[in-house]
């Protein structure tokens, strides 16, 4: 079976530190796979708001998820604080990754890549990712 592999960016320019609350636990009680893509998007959220962005008004664009791969690498426990790296990368015209290091103080939890298409929701269409956006994103 072949395995979900994500190469991360070396650095990152946003960090974010998110409890796991005990609804987001599983019936393995530890952090459930879909908790963790809340909390991604919690994360992202978070990321936006630093540069003073919402996902529906980024530079003057919206933001819509197209596609997310995750590697989980340990168990997360209630009680465990979360610390979230993020940062953007693979720009296109329309379109950008986020990257997301998700850990413990002692543990690796996973890496994860939301794919993100720049939209236009009054013309419902794609649109140019804003240049000060990608400026304010990378290193």
């Amino acid at each position: 079976m072949a395995r979900v592999k994500l190469n991360l960016p070396t650095e990152f320019i946003f960090e974010t530190k998110i409890p796991v609350r005990i609804t987001d636990l599983n019936y393995g009680n530890h952090l459930g796979n879909d908790k963790l893509l809340s909390i991604l998007h919690e994360a992202r959220v978070l990321f936006l708001s630093h540069f003073g962005y919402t996902e529906m008004d980024c530079a003057g664009v919206s933001l819509i998820m197209a596609d997310v791969a995750i590697e989980y690498k340990n168990e997360a426990f209630y009680g465990d604080t979360l610390s979230i790296q993020v940062v953007a990368g693979d720009f296109s015209r329309v379109s950008f990754d986020l990257y997301y290091l998700v850990q413990t103080d002692t543990k690796l939890i996973a890496k994860a890549k939301t794919g993100m298409v720049t939209f236009d929701y009054q013309n419902r269409t794609t649109i140019s990712v804003p240049e000060i956006m990608q400026n304010k994103f990378t290193l």
